[in-house]
């Protein structure tokens, strides 16, 4: 599998970045995962959008969702050869509604996205396959229902955990995995009884605790830097460690 980084950014982008948004490719398939502001116009730097084959969503937070608007104008309203093909878009319990919602808001019609995507609302509970890709989810906690999601291409995993909190159910999702991407956002834990992100030091527990055997930290703000949040997760992690940034491309497996 190949990883490309199309957006980084916490819930605001950084200078010339883009929200969550990564291209997973791997067994015959381009699959986009997350669909944040910024992500659209990252992936047309990298793959024709025409040929993406499915887009995977972790959650209903607009930070991972808001480009599917322009995604779904581009493949709608395209001025030449018509309307570009339907990807595959699966996302969780809910996303009809919000979808409707986040059209309307943006004075599109309620269906927008609908008429644009085949749309098949996941069960967490349940394994997709994608071509040659195996896909599973993790409900991992957030402020709101939250998945992380594994892809695996023959023996290779690459687990990413999405927005969350601590997790002793993603340590077990990702035990053993060959490349773990976790959330860095926070400075400082927050309160015990609000949790929905992770320190960098943080990360780097959840990654030894799973053996993982790379970790790339993702969803920090420019601010911090990636110098800081990678001396903090390795005070908890002695495997390899990358900050992600916009553009980094990194394989798993062969």
């Amino acid at each position: 599998m190949r990883i490309t980084v199309l957006g980084k950014s916490p819930a605001w982008q950084d200078a010339d970045g883009a929200c969550s948004g990564y291209l997973v490719e791997g067994g015959g398939q381009s699959v986009l995962l997350d669909c944040g502001p910024g992500v659209f116009a990252k992936l047309r730097t990298r793959l024709p959008y025409e040929r993406v084959d499915a887009v995977v969503i972790t959650h209903l937070h607009a930070d991972h969702v808001m480009d599917l608007v322009p995604f779904a104008s581009g493949i709608r309203y395209r001025p030449w050869e018509g309307a570009a093909p339907r990807p595959k878009l699966y996302a969780p319990p809910g996303a009809r509604e919000v979808f409707a919602r986040l059209c309307e808001g943006g004075s599109m019609s309620a269906d927008h996205i609908e008429l644009a995507f085949d749309l098949t609302i996941y069960d967490p509970a349940a394994a997709l396959t994608l071509g040659g890709l195996g896909v599973r989810f993790q409900p991992v906690p957030h402020y709101i229902p939250a998945n992380a999601v594994e892809f695996s291409d023959g023996g290779a995993r690459f687990t990413f955990g999405a927005d969350c909190g601590p997790s002793e159910d993603l340590v077990a999702f990702a035990a053993g995995t060959d490349v773990l991407m976790v959330e860095a956002t926070l400075l400082e834990p927050e309160p015990p009884d609000d949790r929905g992100h992770l320190t960098p030091f943080e990360a780097g527990e959840h990654a030894a605790a799973a053996g993982a055997k790379r970790l790339v930290l993702t969803h920090f703000a420019e601010e911090a830097g990636p110098d800081w949040v990678i001396s903090e997760a390795a005070r908890a992690y002695d495997g390899p460690i990358e900050p992600a940034r916009e553009g980094l491309i990194f394989t798993v497996g062969k």
